[in-house]
């Protein structure tokens, strides 16, 4: 057993004087593109107009070439560091049933045991014209998992219907989902987000943001922020149905009808607490609720470390005067899931910056800015020397 599409490990070992060791984590993998749809072809590197396009540039080619060139460099100047630094380069994140960062952990914990790890997920966030408006701190994600929620009858001829169908039934258990809210929760990240993203935004949402912050119960406060899809899953778990099958014949009532929900779970709960809640959304014994694997572990959220802040916030004034660091705990997820159990706490920061569409990641034409890979390539620099040298 190894990671099938490869990886790389490499260590620059330190004296353990400042603490124990930083890994430094990106992945190689990328999302599948199709040269058809892209203005360019997306598995060839290209400059044009000040950035860098190609499939995976952003999502995360472009960090995995910072950290090799920041241990290549640090290893050349011939010091050594206070703590050592781990760099992991893994497969797997992206596609595949078969996750590198996953398998460390299990198989090598040797190479990636760390103090924390910097990852990606966090970066600079532009206006859309060029202005950066705020350097986000990833501190923790939410719990991704699936679930099946699974109908079975004895079907018959459809020319003699009856009510209890199969595809019905799982129609309704998924309307109930679609219709339940989980409560609002916070943690002290997504408190610290909406307080210091609402002083930033401004206007009618962001005071409700800092409202909401100070008092989580404020229900006027709740209401306006959660109009915004963004921030409604930042403050709750959220199910939704994202595949539906069904049936066997067109001329026959369906023996079987299946969905799949997935879930993205806040920190604090299990997948077996969600498992039994939609249990009791759905109220329909008929309607089977099953985990599908892999099913993940629970972990909480990383701490608000100041020995791990306080140096990002400090060399983030020096490149990015009057820019604010957020905090913020991301909807999606990344390798930090692997991490988090085994008590190694991730922090996603970049140094690189990102415009407001994302940069087509996972999408058409993604692409990175030139100077943003080049200031972040020095940015990380000196954050690797401040928490190392």
């Amino acid at each position: 057993e190894h990671p099938k599409n490869g990886g790389l490990v490499a260590v620059l070992p330190g004296d353990g004087s400042a603490g124990g060791p930083i890994l430094l984590l990106a992945h190689l993998d990328v999302v599948e593109a199709r040269r058809a749809d892209w203005s360019r072809d997306p598995f060839t590197l290209v400059e044009e107009g000040g950035y860098f396009y190609a499939r995976g540039v952003a999502d995360t080619k472009a960090l995995g070439a910072v950290w090799v060139d920041i241990l290549a460099r640090l290893r050349a100047e011939g010091h050594t560091p206070r703590r050592t630094l781990k760099l992991a380069l893994t497969c797997g994140e992206e596609s595949g049933d078969f996750n590198g960062a996953q398998w460390l952990v299990a198989n090598r914990p040797d190479l990636i045991q760390a103090d924390f790890v910097l990852n990606e997920g966090g970066g600079g966030e532009t206006d859309g014209q060029g202005r950066l408006i705020v350097q986000s701190l990833q501190v923790g994600e939410k719990t991704y998992q699936d679930y099946a929620l699974t109908t079975v009858n004895v079907g018959g001829h459809s020319s003699i219907p009856i009510r209890d169908n199969a595809i019905y039934q799982l129609a309704e258990a998924l309307l109930k989902v679609r219709d339940h809210g989980f409560p609002i929760e916070m943690t002290d990240t997504t408190r610290t987000y909406l307080a210091r993203s609402g002083a930033v935004m401004g206007g009618e949402l962001g005071a409700a943001m800092q409202a909401l912050s100070a008092n989580p119960a404020d229900a006027a406060a709740e209401a306006r922020v959660t109009q915004d899809r963004g921030l409604n899953s930042l403050l709750r778990t959220t199910c939704v149905g994202t595949m539906v099958e069904g049936g066997h014949a067109n001329n026959a009532l369906p023996q079987r009808a299946a969905a799949v929900v997935n879930c993205r779970i806040f920190p604090g709960h299990d997948v077996q607490e969600i498992r039994d809640a939609l249990a009791q959304v759905v109220d329909d014994p008929g309607v089977q609720i099953t985990l599908i694997e892999p099913i993940a572990l629970t972990a909480a959220p990383p701490p608000l470390d100041p020995a791990v802040i306080g140096p990002i916030e400090a060399v983030t004034a020096h490149y990015f005067p009057s820019v604010p660091v957020i905090p913020a705990m991301s909807t999606g997820a990344t390798d930090a899931v692997h991490f988090a159990p085994a008590g190694i706490p991730v922090y996603g920061v970049t140094g690189l910056w990102f415009d407001p569409d994302g940069n087509g990641q996972h999408g058409l034409n993604e692409r990175v800015e030139v100077a943003s890979v080049y200031v972040g390539r020095d940015y990380l620099t000196d954050l690797v020397r401040a928490f190392a040298f």
